[in-house]
């Protein structure tokens, strides 16, 4: 036992209810919703280590248990861990709550202002949020500016209540609301809810409902406008700086979705027409087209309504003269995203000819400019009986490895369960060295050590504490790591036998083999398979070619 000193005695004054060491029986607390899916510092993972960090580092907190809401809002405390929670509060089980922030514990300001300020102090139960430095054992932790964010973020709610309320208004009342005008309008300079005309773009509007009147079909019409080197719209908003993010807008060139859009707008004639979606917890949902909201004659029309019907007739004449040719239903195209043009990179287009035959062809000619692609052109069954060849290929080297690999797992496996039991020797240094905290903060109590000594002492077990939990993680994740890859290759090998057995392709052995195919010119095929590198990522092997 260290020596007792008596230098710094005043550094170490202890209130008689320091004397009494207490120890908590720990819950700790993560929520995950789905809106907080895509933030990586609320991750399920990120929360847990955070909060198991916190406890090993302090010798006064004992963790009893983790209680997990996954895919829960926090605007309600009507969630399953949360009440079992509850329920050993209730029967004394736990006495003290960590989370990683307040904003994990609840949303809802109210309810957890009571459970913070009411319902726990009441059961004896502290409560303490990480990253918030809240601490309702300490008077110093920042309480006062905690409880006044909650209040902000009641006021929050309300302010944003009545934003919603005033822009239903202004809808209503036939004001543009949107941050970005419709193609061939520009925002009033006296007026940013109300909509003028662009004297670059509204003729270009006109001519496309002209030449759709005209019964010029889209992919002419898309084609005319690339070749004449006018800018599409996104490209227009961002070289005007309208929009300022680049990669709006797209490739560079006009689409024929672009051209649906604009002929089937009612904008153009002058109304304004909103409401067409609605946000419910930060997300966009569509709204049923007999709940927009159209007022009729807000701005200068660039079409007359006579011009938008024919427009409207001209582009379903074409589509039907279009639908009479094909009579049978077109079969699922599998290779969809998959497959690329080996001259200009892009996407191949999926045709069937009056023979009923498929055949994959480069639309950039039709679509951007003529002489933009060398042009490639070849027949479906060509590509399947290729990709269907190397397979059966590869299905013999695929095999090979894994019956290698089956010959090796027991090394293999050996391996991880070395890492296992690496990982329990880990845990019980853990546990040794909070032991060892705990009793350095009894010995502090005692006045056997002093404060600097504590403090020197208990930073070198809290350093080695975290150096375990850090080296658990790195194992753990070899763990998965070596799980995953190994199932990963165990379908690959067995989607290959089922091949071999019944040679046909489907969307989902597409899908799971194949990354990307290539057509050249010249109607060669390069396939690049997703399962190059799986051998190789569990054993070293080197990859199977």
């Amino acid at each position: 036992m260290a020596r007792k000193s008596r230098k710094n005695a005043n550094l170490c004054e202890l209130t008689p209810e320091t004397e009494k060491f207490t120890l908590y029986n720990t819950a700790a607390y993560i929520r995950l919703s789905v809106e907080d899916n895509k933030k990586r510092g609320d991750s399920l993972e990120t929360q847990k280590s955070i909060i198991e960090k916190y406890i090993a580092v302090n010798p006064d907190l004992k963790l009893f248990d983790v209680y997990i809401d996954n895919g829960i809002t926090g605007t309600h405390f009507e969630r399953p861990a949360f009440k079992k929670m509850l329920e050993d509060i209730e029967n004394n089980r736990i006495n003290c709550i960590v989370v990683k922030d307040l904003s994990r514990f609840g949303r809802n300001a109210i309810d957890a202002g009571y459970y913070i300020e009411k319902y726990l102090p009441s059961k004896k139960v502290r409560f303490i949020a990480v990253t918030d430095n809240f601490d309702t054992n300490n008077s110093d932790s920042g309480i006062i500016l905690s409880l006044k964010n909650m209040v902000n973020e009641v006021y929050s709610l309300d302010i944003g209540k009545k934003i919603k309320a005033q822009a239903q208004q202004s809808v209503k009342s036939g004001e543009f609301i949107g941050s970005r005008p419709p193609y061939g309008y520009r925002k009033s300079p006296d007026n940013c809810h109300k909509l003028i005309m662009d004297p670059e773009t509204a003729p270009i509007v006109k001519q496309i409902f002209e030449w759709a009147a005209e019964k010029v079909g889209k992919n002419d019409i898309v084609r005319c406008l690339n070749e004449s080197n006018i800018l599409s719209p996104n490209v227009y908003a961002q070289t005007n700086g309208i929009i300022n993010y680049r990669n709006l807008k797209g490739n560079g060139k006009w689409q024929t979705f672009v051209i649906d859009k604009i002929i089937k707008n009612d904008v153009y004639v002058g109304d304004m027409t909103q409401g067409k979606h609605k946000s419910i917890n930060h997300k966009q949902y569509d709204v049923k087209p007999e709940e927009w909201i159209t007022v009729p004659n807000t701005h200068e029309a660039i079409v007359s309504r006579e011009l938008f019907a024919a427009a409207q007739s001209g582009l379903k004449q074409v589509a039907s003269k279009w639908q009479n040719t094909a009579k049978k239903d077109y079969t699922e195209n599998i290779f969809k995203s998959k497959i690329f043009c080996g001259c200009c990179g892009k996407n191949l287009h999926r045709q069937r000819n009056g023979s009923g035959i498929y055949y994959f062809h480069c639309i950039s000619n039709s679509r951007i400019v003529k002489g933009f692609c060398t042009g490639v052109m070849i027949r479906e069954s060509a590509v399947i009986s290729h990709v269907l060849d190397i397979l059966r290929v590869k299905s013999e080297v695929i095999t090979g490895k894994w019956l290698k690999f089956q010959r090796e797992y027991k090394t293999l496996k050996d391996r991880q369960n070395s890492k296992n039991s690496e990982i329990r020797a880990l845990n019980q240094n853990i546990d040794t060295n909070r032991g060892f905290m705990k009793t350095l903060y009894e010995n502090l109590v005692k006045k056997i050590l002093t404060g600097d000594e504590y403090f020197k002492l208990k930073s070198g077990y809290e350093t080695k504490i975290k150096a375990d939990i850090d080296k658990i993680g790195r194992l753990e994740n070899d763990l998965k790591s070596f799980e995953r890859e190994v199932n990963k290759y165990r379908n690959v090998v067995e989607t290959v036998e089922n091949i071999k057995l019944n040679p046909k392709l489907t969307r989902d052995i597409i899908s799971n083999l194949v990354d990307k195919i290539d057509v050249n010119s010249d109607k060669e095929i390069d396939v690049t398979f997703s399962f190059q590198d799986e051998f190789a990522g569990i054993s070293g092997v080197a990859a199977y070619e």
